[in-house]
């Protein structure tokens, strides 16, 4: 069993800082990528930044040069800096992570989701 707790979410005013936290725990073998989505009433989930096993990331368009993602990889944990935030990124923020976790007999890759923390942005 793989799971993964978030952290950070709130209010907060245009043009103010957040940071999320996303700790990945349990059977865990390796971690191949983790990221974080977003989603807003009636639209679909949305990719805003990703890291990957080697360290590299992308980042959705809307984001970039405000939102950084960075990891502790002795804690399994993903961090979202997000700096100069606009009233359009509030949305509930999921953490995703792309695990390979220890069975009984072997190994077994999945994508795994936290359950979600919001972000309020007033303008």
């Amino acid at each position: 069993q793989v799971q993964l707790v978030e952290s950070g979410g709130g209010l907060v005013q245009a043009g103010g800082s957040l940071r999320l936290s996303c700790a990945a725990s349990g059977s865990i073998f390796s971690i191949n990528a983790m990221g974080w989505y977003r989603q807003t009433p009636g639209n679909q989930r949305e990719l805003v930044a990703r890291i990957i096993r080697d360290g590299s990331t992308n980042y959705a368009d809307s984001v970039k040069g405000r939102f950084t993602i960075s990891r502790d990889n002795a804690k399994n944990t993903v961090l979202l800096q997000m700096n100069s935030l606009k009233p359009e990124d509030t949305a509930v923020y999921y953490c995703n992570g792309d695990i390979t976790q220890i069975t009984n007999w072997s190994t077994l890759r999945g994508d795994y989701w936290g359950q979600g923390t919001q972000v309020t942005v007033s303008s």
